[in-house]
């Protein structure tokens, strides 16, 4: 009897042990995924977000893979990491992890999956965005970006956009629309990632972040900010 109890203690030790291990990956991969959608999406000169942009921006989120659909009523929901520039070190911090939710209503029918990216442009965005939650378009409103490497941004855009919106569609739906949507920090995924359970603000902007489970992702995605020009 006392064997079998051993041997109960151990499987339910190793299935414990197995499914942190999946949890702590699946964080990784989400830092790998959007290094390479963001690759990708600079990547291609007549679709890539401006240099010009890029250069001036305070923060960069990337949602991968953001899931969308709908029967007359829409909903998306996405999960993404963020990262802030140092105001004096110029240095992207390490990500933090995000979720986006948000609905819609209209004539539509189909799902997709769509790839977001949020450049903020200024401090005063980025305090909104650090809230605990973040509603675009009541907190702030996010703008259809330009387009285009070399594209030279015009002057009024990046004086008054606080936040600039792009994504890349691989579904059924021709864009996506991010009114009403919310941001908010995953907390569980920082704890699972960093070991410990951070706000936003602690990770981008105290560089609180304990030890991470993967500090090559962390590498990879703050290389992938540096070459695209930012």
């Amino acid at each position: 009897m006392v064997h079998r109890r051993v041997i109960v203690g151990l499987a339910v030790m190793l299935l414990t042990a197995a499914a942190n291990s999946a949890e702590q990956s699946e964080e990784a991969e989400r830092v790998r995924l959007a290094a390479t959608v963001f690759t990708e999406i600079m990547g291609a000169p007549d679709k890539a977000i401006p240099s010009a942009i890029l250069r001036r921006a305070e923060a960069i989120a990337v949602f991968p893979g953001t899931l969308k659909g709908g029967f007359i009523f829409g909903a998306h929901r996405g999960r993404g990491i963020i990262s802030v520039r140092g105001a004096d070190t110029k240095e992207w911090s390490a990500p933090a992890f995000l979720t986006l939710t948000g609905g819609s209503f209209g004539l539509q029918v189909g799902g997709q999956s769509v790839d977001v990216v949020l450049v903020v442009m200024n401090r005063r965005g980025l305090e909104k965005l650090l809230q605990n939650e973040f509603k675009i378009g009541a907190d702030a409103a996010a703008v259809a970006g330009p387009l285009g490497r070399d594209a030279e941004a015009s002057t009024d855009l990046m004086l008054q956009a606080e936040i600039l919106s792009y994504s890349r569609t691989r579904g059924l739906f021709a864009g996506i629309s991010l009114k009403g949507s919310s941001l908010r920090a995953d907390r569980d995924a920082n704890q699972r990632f960093y070991g410990q359970r951070l706000e936003t603000r602690a990770i981008v902007m105290d560089g609180r972040m304990g030890k991470p489970e993967d500090a090559d992702a962390i590498a990879g995605w703050r290389s992938t900010l540096r070459q695209s020009g930012s």
